[in-house]
């Protein structure tokens, strides 16, 4: 059974533990398959890119918002996502499974869905979007349950992080989809919403 007070009971370190390790190994892993997949992409000469990332505005764009953010226009871009997308979806994951699939599926396709509607009209890939979604979720999550140990932890990822909201700004560098970060940043929020209406409380940070 969870204990939701996290009163630093046996039951409870175990909880944690267990969901840390989880945590590693779900963040972990998809973090090696989006290198398994650069690795063929740059095999390939980006050829995956080009059939498989996002294209605003067109029937077959809608297919790609479930594919765009597993592919990357790099090794340096990948790179650039590693290590937010393990730190936020490792600390997400400590709130369980459920929680972190559903704030991954709502910047996942907050972040297509806004490319797909109002992006620039070139072929936008990358896991950016994701790392907002996650990013504005932990933010955002601790006042909606009115959380004081998740509100902390807001407080200091928007101290080590925050910077990077600037990233859903139209005026950022041009190669860099601020539509993706937007729309992600705000899947990451609905998902705090409806976890807040659903149960009262996301968990411990």
């Amino acid at each position: 059974m969870f204990d939701a007070m996290g009163d630093g009971s046996p039951r409870s370190r175990v909880t944690t533990a267990s969901r840390a390790k989880g945590g590693l190994l779900v963040v972990g892993g998809f973090v090696l398959v989006l290198f398994a997949i650069e690795i063929v992409n740059m095999l390939t000469l980006h050829a995956l890119n080009r059939t498989f990332g996002l294209r605003p505005r067109s029937a077959d764009g809608l297919l790609d918002i479930f594919t765009f953010p597993l592919l990357h226009a790099g090794l340096n871009h990948l790179l650039s996502n590693t290590l937010p997308l393990i730190i936020f979806g490792f600390l997400v994951f400590l709130s369980g499974l459920r929680v972190f699939l559903t704030a991954l599926g709502f910047s996942w396709l907050g972040s297509g869905l806004t490319v797909w509607l109002i992006g620039d009209g070139g072929i936008t890939v990358g896991a950016s979007g994701l790392v907002f979604g996650l990013f504005a979720f932990l933010l955002v999550r601790g006042f909606l349950n009115r959380n004081w140990g998740q509100i902390l932890l807001s407080i200091v990822l928007f101290m080590v992080y925050g910077s990077i909201l600037l990233g859903v700004l139209p005026v950022v560098a041009g190669y860099i989809s601020w539509q993706a970060h937007l729309g992600g940043a705000l899947g990451g929020v609905a998902a705090a919403m409806l976890l807040r209406r659903r149960n009262g409380n996301t968990g411990r940070p």
